[in-house]
């Protein structure tokens, strides 16, 4: 059974070739073509998605020995401060007595 308007039967230029008369390409080569240019643009999104995860990945490694250096080093000044402060408070009282 013919469905009219499909396609079939038309003479090219009109319906038959979608369009596509003058470009040298049929609808299904030109559906071949975008299909494969779209292929590749989400290859190449995968590609650069899973490489952003692992430099995140990399990233929040980093970040976590920063912090966990920060949390040392605040301790070591912590106690270095309230050292000085002992012994500002001794030179105080020994150069008063004076």
């Amino acid at each position: 059974m013919r469905h009219t308007g499909l396609g079939e039967g038309v003479p090219p230029g009109k319906y038959g070739n979608y369009g596509y008369a003058n470009s040298g390409y049929s609808a299904c080569e030109e559906n071949e073509r975008l299909t494969e240019s779209l292929r590749s643009k989400v290859t190449a999104i995968k590609s650069l998605s899973i490489e952003i995860g692992h430099e995140v990945k990399h990233q929040n490694k980093l970040l976590a020995e920063m912090d966990s250096q920060f949390d040392s080093i605040t301790g070591f000044l912590g106690k270095t401060m309230g050292k000085l402060k002992i012994l500002s408070r001794g030179s105080q009282t020994s150069c008063c007595a004076i």
